[in-house]
């Protein structure tokens, strides 16, 4: 029999056969959330084991652009000036409705440099710097199957690792394996679909223009029929021969957008294709994406849920590789601020001070799109009128993430006082809560 343990607690006797460990901190997913988790508790002085269900590198369904909130948290990571070099962008061109706007990342906390990476790319740059640290262990092909409990606390987790299924114990356990999060879902995980969520394609496509600074939105999305969606479309340089094109569009349970998004996107490219010299859309893959806060349980006594698995995406555009990587950072500092804290309550709190305002405002923005008369009413406002220069560079600051506490400019306060309202009117709306089913 093999036997293993942490300081807090006694042996237990595992199964015959299996090869058990124990690690401080157990990382379930290590995408650009999981891979700066366990970088994050590496500096801390922690031990870590970091697992992923797939080998590296590997892609991921994304848009692949990184806003200057995320290239800032990457800046702590050490790797903004190495992704940066190889590719960066001034802002969003934003277009649609007989429009376009050029909204130029505003000087803020987080700079005004972007970047974008395929997240084959990104994803394997990450975790492979986390492995460069002699306290983060690496399992690939490795999956959480079975979580077992000591009362509500997460004793251990049983991990199918290429084939031999091993007992991990772990002092505290992150869950960042994505937005399906299988095993958020096996510790009670509950992803609220009344809420808006996105659904979403993307593809990459060759260019002689893939090193265009700007990125660029088509916030007029049109069917072959010529109705306007409730999303938009994008297409993101990489700086290397492609982009990301791609279109995403929202939806609720009772307002489900009536859309192939795989179709649109080959349609959405057609359109696009001679303006940037698109070649064939390759890679096409598709997802849905839970948003803005809108799942509950995502925290036990000694775990946490974080990134995409959290629900921590942005509602306006799906953009959450900043938010994943901020969570993580968020979720080590808990862990590492001292023994004997019980995150059932204090994580979903630390998310809602965070984000919980700017989430329900964008949550129920978004909804409002979802309602088939409203863009096509505001878009032309939006793009032709006379506050065409203020409103949609103020709308790429919200899709970029870009306002702060710290900020005091009018658009900030504006937005955090309809925040305050939004957050006062819908009290009760699933945010995090383990009390709303």
């Amino acid at each position: 029999m093999v036997s293993v343990s942490t300081p807090s607690q006694k042996p237990v006797p595992l199964p015959a056969g299996d090869d058990g460990v124990s690690t401080d901190v157990l990382i379930v997913g290590a995408g650009p959330s999981g891979s700066a988790a366990a970088i994050h508790a590496a500096r801390a002085g922690l031990e870590v084991l970091l697992i992923d269900a797939q080998s590296f590198p590997r892609d991921k369904t994304c848009g692949d652009g990184l806003t200057p909130r995320a290239v800032h948290q990457l800046e702590k990571l050490g790797l903004a000036e190495e992704i940066t070099r190889a590719y960066s962008n001034r802002g969003l061109k934003l277009h649609g409705f007989g429009g376009s706007v050029e909204a130029p990342w505003p000087d803020s906390a987080f700079g005004n440099v972007g970047s974008a990476m395929t997240r084959a790319s990104l994803d394997n740059l990450i975790l492979r710097t986390a492995g460069e640290f002699g306290a983060v262990t690496v399992w690939e092909s490795a999956t959480a199957d079975t979580p077992r409990f000591s009362g509500s606390r997460l004793e251990s987790v049983v991990v199918n690792h290429a084939g031999r299924r091993r007992t991990v114990r772990a002092g505290h356990v992150i869950v960042a394996d994505g937005v399906r999060s299988v095993f958020g879902r096996k510790l009670g995980r509950i992803w609220h679909r009344g809420e808006v969520y996105g659904i979403a394609a993307r593809s990459y496509c060759p260019t002689p223009y893939s090193g265009e600074d700007w990125i660029h939105s088509h916030l007029e999305l049109r069917d072959e029929s010529g109705v306007v969606q409730p999303g938009y479309g994008w297409i993101f340089p990489l700086g290397d021969g492609t982009v990301n094109l791609g279109c995403g569009a929202l939806s609720t349970d009772s307002r489900p957008a009536q859309i192939n998004t795989k179709k649109l996107l080959t349609f959405y490219a057609s359109q696009q294709r001679p303006q940037w010299r698109l070649g064939t859309e390759r890679d096409v893959a598709s997802a849905l994406l839970p948003m803005g806060g809108a799942v509950s349980n995502v925290a036990g006594p000694n775990w946490m849920l974080i990134g995409d698995s959290a629900a921590c995406v942005n509602p306006l555009n799906g953009e959450g590789i900043d938010y994943g990587l901020e969570t993580a950072e968020l979720a080590v500092s808990l862990i590492s601020g001292g023994p004997g804290r019980d995150f059932t309550l204090l994580w979903p709190h630390v998310l809602r001070e965070n984000y919980g305002e700017a989430f329900l405002l964008a949550r129920t923005a978004a909804r409002a799109l979802t309602y088939p008369t409203f863009l096509p009413l505001v878009g032309p406002i939006g793009f032709r009128g006379p506050l065409a220069q203020l409103l949609m560079p103020a709308a790429a600051r919200l899709m970029g993430n870009l306002i702060t506490e710290e900020d005091g400019d009018i658009m900030a306060r504006l937005w955090r006082g309809a925040g305050a309202v939004v957050a006062a009117a819908r009290r009760g709306t699933p945010l995090w809560d383990s009390t709303v089913r």
